[in-house]
């Protein structure tokens, strides 16, 4: 069976891999796993889904799978972003959360996220026991139980609930809603389609805050884009800014685990300054202190900020599970990566967009600026800081441990200029140059495609990486 669990979850093409037959088994999979993880009878288990196309059937199904097994379910009544289920797992003392979504994937895939305890990305040997079920089943032809599903309501075994309630109690004890309500600008939301819609409008509720939301009904073919927060899925926004509907835009992706903006100069923001005014600010503002965690993908301008604050770094490769690992171990002020899943101190180890926006318009309200004076500060404090990802296609797919190996060993003395002063294969080949400008080269696990990533200090060296790292896809078609 072609099930696997990625770095966050299963994902697959509805219809086709993605079926309720095998969805059924993956939930009996993971019922068992649960079990041999010391998880007793009628232990909760919370369960959501987002907009996408047939989630609200899908979710039921992994309900009653779970009820046949003897969980107690607690069922979203209605679509719900990723980290507000996941925060509902640890407000519920439930053992673990399902939620059905494809996050930023294109409308024709669905998935299946699953939650530890502790409201974040299961740890990989709980997918890989997951998995082991799966086989296991597989090969003594064992089949899924399956209750009905009015009978588990009817006994309790599957209970539907509101999250929000809970998700918004937790943010303002975290977040500064005094001055939220005294702000007085006005903010365009765009939640691509997902389940993030309604969330900002109803937790601003009763500001001075003015909040007008476009796409924030339910599409499962979101409109016909990816719903994933970059500039070229976000034309309805930058076009609501250009007519005035507000001062700051934000949007995110189709389950809310991440966050964009777009600045009242019609300026794309993207995750790197958006983490790196989240550092600046709860550390000089909030006077907060703890580690600070990002991938391997993510900008050197967090590295600069925590020099000057005097807080540590931790590096990690791509995927908020490896993040999540070390807030579970430290106190970390904020952890975050390029595609924009952020977390900070005393919030679930869970990328949240909708906290993430929340945060800036605090920021914003505190500091007494716009998001564009708040950009154009920090880069001229800490930057400049330029970065553009290309996604390379290869002929065939390659061994991404043989050729991240070969490009460390093959590593050049200078790029652009600027000498090469480390490397690290962490996740990949990274190169960083003597101007702190790095590249990032990282083959694709599954498929004939080599990421590069580049951050430098001026649009040349920029250029200057992107084209050593287009010159090394060359030779390995």
């Amino acid at each position: 069976m072609s099930i696997h669990f990625g770095t966050d979850g299963w994902r697959a093409v509805i219809s086709e891999t993605f079926t309720f037959h095998n969805l059924r088994l993956v939930s009996q999979a993971i019922a068992d796993a649960l079990r041999d993880h010391g998880s007793g009878s009628m232990a909760a288990v919370v369960v959501g889904f987002d907009t996408r196309f047939l989630s609200d059937r899908y979710a039921r199904e992994v309900a009653r799978v779970l009820a046949a097994n003897g969980y107690r379910v607690d069922l979203t009544r209605a679509d719900a972003p990723t980290p507000v289920v996941s925060y509902a797992v640890k407000a519920q003392a439930a053992i673990a959360g399902v939620m059905i979504t494809a996050s930023h994937n294109p409308p024709r895939y669905n998935g299946v996220k699953l939650k530890a305890a502790y409201g974040g990305p299961a740890p990989k040997n709980l997918t890989r026991q997951v998995e082991a079920a799966l086989l296991d089943n597989e090969r003594r032809a064992r089949g899924p139980n399956l209750m009905d599903f009015d009978q588990a309501l009817a006994e309790g075994r599957i209970r539907p609930f509101n999250p929000l309630p809970a998700y918004e109690a937790h943010l303002t004890r975290l977040l500064d809603f005094d001055a939220l309500a005294d702000a007085g600008f006005s903010v365009v939301v765009d939640s691509m389609y997902g389940s993030g819609r309604g969330v900002l409008r109803h937790l601003l509720r009763g500001s001075r805050i003015e909040v007008r939301e476009i796409r924030d009904e339910r599409n499962p073919g979101f409109g016909g884009i990816h719903p994933e927060p970059i500039p070229k899925y976000l034309h309805a926004l930058f076009a609501a800014l250009a007519h005035g509907m507000g001062q700051v835009g934000l949007a995110t992706d189709g389950d809310a685990d991440r966050i964009a903006a777009v600045d009242e100069k019609g300026r794309f923001v993207d995750p790197h300054r958006i983490f790196a005014l989240a550092v600046d600010y709860l550390a000089a503002s909030k006077g907060w202190r703890g580690a600070v965690v990002r991938t391997v993908s993510t900008t050197r301008m967090i590295d600069r900020l925590a020099q000057r604050y005097g807080l540590p770094v931790h590096e990690t490769p791509v995927g908020f599970d490896h993040i999540a690992a070390y807030m579970l171990q430290e106190p970390v002020l904020m952890g975050g990566e390029e595609s924009g899943g952020m977390s900070i101190l005393g919030h679930i180890p869970e990328g949240d967009g909708v906290l993430m926006g929340l945060l800036l318009l605090e920021m914003m309200a505190t500091r007494g600026a716009s998001l564009a004076d708040l950009v154009d500060d920090l880069l001229q404090r800490v930057g400049p800081a330029h970065y553009r990802r290309v996604d390379l296609r290869l002929r065939r797919a390659v061994d991404k441990a043989a050729v991240t190996q070969q490009l460390a060993d093959q590593a050049p003395a200078s790029i652009g200029g600027q000498a090469v002063v480390e490397v690290n294969t962490r996740d990949g080949c990274k190169y960083l140059l003597a101007d702190d400008s790095w590249l990032l080269i990282r083959p694709s696990g599954t498929e004939p495609v080599l990421r590069v990533y580049a951050e430098a200090r001026t649009p040349e060296m920029l250029d200057a990486l992107l084209a050593h790292g287009r010159a090394v896809a060359e030779g390995l078609l």
